[in-house]
């Protein structure tokens, strides 16, 4: 962002503003020592609970970023739940008839998928089942003028998830596809296929849990996806989130804002992935033997 042009101070003030006053809010926010002397000020600051103030907003970052991220990580869990209601159960099933339609049928259309654009994704359902159809409205958390609660925030919170969880979706059905695949033509299955053993019983009691873990690492890697993907699906959907106010920030030039929206998405991503890595431990021995 140092390279970016611009000028953030510029910004503020405005083009009528005089140099010389440029040059005094520069010398106040500190904009003027060098770049390391503002990172160990700004590092230093972080170390004490203190994000900095917003250049723009003239507030505490930590006061506008917070009940944004709380914003976010509803958006993240909607799309996480549609995520693997769909991903995992579609990817199961298309593994156990393996080459079949419904297979073929469901890869192609995970295949497709995973190569939408997010903010593609976003524009069509909101032409669809917005413009079109009139079922959801087209933006925003609330009814401006009713606010309802709860269910005012759900009939909201579906479209935005279902566009952030695109993607995903199709990232986990293909990785439980190829897993239950593998997992079906392992030695212990053809064993119990050989002593009698019911293929129900195969697929949902033993295969099963060979397949969990690695679709349980890579739902984990999702969610970091979803992180940076909602960041587009907040802007399309005008959602009140981490990712509008970070889109904001970039126009503007805000250095502070953004410095703590990175530092919010990377510390949420480092602590899923922990729990993700502890979660394949326990459901899977092999791991914790190799660890």
């Amino acid at each position: 962002m140092q390279l970016v042009p611009g000028d953030p101070v510029r910004t503020m003030l405005g083009q009528a503003a005089t140099a010389q006053r440029v040059a005094e809010v520069r010398h106040q926010l500190g904009l003027d020592r060098s770049l390391v002397v503002q990172y160990l000020d700004y590092v230093g600051g972080v170390l004490h609970g203190d994000l900095g103030q917003s250049l723009t907003l003239s507030q505490p970052v930590s006061s506008i970023l917070f009940p944004k991220l709380g914003n976010t990580m509803i958006l993240t869990a909607g799309s996480l739940v549609i995520c693997l209601a769909i991903g995992i159960p579609l990817g199961i099933l298309a593994g156990t008839r393996q080459y079949s339609v419904l297979d073929r049928g469901s890869m192609f259309v995970a295949l497709a998928g995973a190569s939408v654009p997010v903010y593609w994704a976003g524009l069509v359902i909101i032409n669809v089942f917005a413009l079109q159809l009139g079922w959801f409205p087209t933006s925003g958390m609330h009814d401006t003028r009713d606010p309802g609660g709860f269910g005012d925030v759900l009939t909201h919170l579906v479209l935005p998830a279902v566009a952030a969880a695109v993607v995903p979706t199709a990232v986990v059905a293909r990785m439980a596809r190829g897993s239950m695949v593998e997992a079906l033509h392992g030695e212990h299955v053809r064993m119990l296929r050989a002593s009698g053993v019911p293929e129900r019983l195969v697929i949902w009691k033993h295969t099963l849990r060979n397949v969990l873990p690695p679709v349980v690492n890579i739902v984990g890697l999702q969610i970091g996806y979803l992180l940076g993907g909602v960041i587009f699906v907040e802007v399309v959907f005008n959602w009140p989130g981490l990712g509008g106010q970070l889109y904001t920030s970039i126009t503007s030039g805000d250095m502070p804002m953004i410095q703590a929206g990175v530092l919010f998405i990377a510390l949420v991503f480092v602590v899923v992935n922990l729990v993700t890595d502890i979660a394949v431990a326990l459901l899977d021995p092999r791991t914790r033997k190799a660890a």
